[in-house]
């Protein structure tokens, strides 16, 4: 099952999402996951950390979820 997650704004940092959706507590706890390649955006292996989003792009994070980017 995939989370929306609205935002206000036309796109939006990949780690600025993860804490805005309460996935991460901080931005340093992104690091890790994309190491370990554990963040997928749009199915595909994400590796940069300030990724630019944009309303229907997908997050899947092996292990903690689904979720997708809507506006709000």
């Amino acid at each position: 099952m995939t989370t929306k997650i609205a935002i206000d704004t036309d796109e939006i940092q990949l780690d600025q999402f993860l804490k805005w959706a309460g996935v991460l507590a901080s931005g340093g706890e992104i690091k890790p996951l994309l190491l370990e390649r554990r963040i997928r955006r749009n199915g595909e292996i994400e590796t940069a950390k300030r990724r630019k989003l944009v309303p229907g792009d997908i997050i899947e994070i092996e292990g903690l979820g689904s979720y997708e980017v809507t506006k709000g």
